[in-house]
């Protein structure tokens, strides 16, 4: 079953650390936030394989957008 990656943060994407296909553990982290001036990991919260990422680098996001799906 697939799970969303859902943004914690309204801020803009400042790097994503993991490609399509990658698999991952629990707690590993996708891509980075950058928000106030910091910089927020986003990490997944199952474990599995990075199927979609939505968003790209410098993308403006809105907490809970979807920013990537693990099948």
């Amino acid at each position: 079953m697939a799970e969303n990656v859902e943004a914690p943060i309204t801020g803009k994407i400042w790097k994503i650390e993991k490609q399509v296909g990658d698999a991952l553990s629990e707690g590993e982290t996708i891509l980075i936030i950058e928000s106030m001036k910091m910089e927020i990991p986003v990490e997944a919260p199952c474990a599995g394989t990075l199927s979609e990422i939505r968003v790209e680098e410098g993308q403006a996001i809105s907490e809970f957008d979807v920013l990537a799906v693990i099948d």
